[in-house]
Order: C-alpha cells, then structure tokens, then sequence
C-alpha cells in the first residue's frame, strides 16, 4: 500500500482536525503551508569555487530548483566580507514543488536521520511557521553518499498562515510531524 502524501493527509486528515481542535468553522480560515524556504550559508568555503559549486548543485538536486545566490548587505572586516560578496543561497518552493519536498523531508529524509528523536517543540516559532536545521544534506535520497566530497547543513524554513504556534503546532502534528515530547534542553 502507497503511503499517502502530505498534501493527501492535510486535506483529509489535518483539516478536520484542525477544525476540531482550533474550533474554525470557516475552511478558508484553517492553517495552511504557503511555501517553503531553503537557506545555506556559503561564506567558510567561499575561497574553494569547487565546494561552492558543489553546495549549489546538491541542493539543485534535493530541491529541483535553481538556486539564488545571495550577497553580503555591508562589508564586515573581522569576517573578511565584502560588500556584494556572495555568502549564501536560497531558495523558494511553492505548489507542487512545496508538496513534493515536503513529502520526502517528512517522509523519508528525517526517518534517515540518525538517533532521531522528533522535531522539537521549539522548532516551531510564535508565528507558527516550522523552522529546521538540516545537519547533514546526505539524508535525502537523491544525494549519493558515495559521491559526496563534502558533508554541509542548510536551513528549512515552512511558512505557514497561522496566527501563534498553537495554531502551528496543531497543524504539523496533524501533517504527522513527529514531535519530541517536552524535553528540559530544549529552550
């Protein structure tokens, strides 16, 4: 049996839960995903172009999206930046894009993850949104570990419309989010 999609899961199982526990009447005012933001930090390895090229293109492939570059605002001397230096990438997913990589980060990529205990409590922010620090980019399936050179994180950002990070919470427990229960580290 397929296990079904994220998408699948919100329109069948997260909206009425969402219904039930917020106590929305009005669908059009539930919680949604509006998109999600891919981010990595490019400035330790911005003298090694291969590395860069690299990082690019391992989050082209996780992605399926052309990545934007994205420049220093002010020159900063202590971290040998210049103004105008690229220093990071990003990315925007909507649609069937968002859908798709939300389907394999929850899916398959966090499972992969090694003494995975749940996402915190406090990954999720006051806006509701869900923001995750990917350590390792192997985790997904479409990098071959084999091939790697080397190993770098990246930053997942999943925007939502909620209100609070009640609203936020009840909608990623209801996607199947695994959360870890309240641990006292977490702050």
């Amino acid at each position: 049996m397929k296990t079904p999609s994220v998408k699948t899961i919100y329109t069948e199982k997260a909206r009425p839960l969402l219904q039930k526990e917020l106590g929305i009447k009005n669908p059009m005012a539930l919680p949604k995903i509006a998109k999600v933001v891919i981010n990595v930090g490019i400035g330790k390895v911005l003298k090694d172009q291969k590395r860069v090229d690299e990082v690019i293109s391992s989050l082209e492939k996780i992605t399926g999206q052309k990545m934007l570059l994205t420049k220093a605002r002010k020159a900063i001397a202590g971290f040998k930046i210049r103004e105008d230096l690229e220093i990071g990438a990003r990315t925007t997913l909507h649609g069937k894009r968002m859908w798709d990589f939300l389907d394999r980060l929850f899916m398959v990529a966090l499972p992969r993850v090694r003494d995975f205990q749940g996402v915190p409590q406090t990954a999720v922010d006051h806006s509701g949104n869900l923001n995750l620090g990917i350590k390792d980019h192997t985790i997904f399936a479409e990098i071959v570990p084999e091939k790697v050179q080397h190993i770098f994180g990246f930053q997942v950002n999943v925007v939502t419309t909620s209100k609070n990070d009640t609203e936020g919470k009840v909608l990623f427990r209801g996607l199947g989010l695994p959360f870890r229960e309240s641990d006292p580290n977490d702050k």
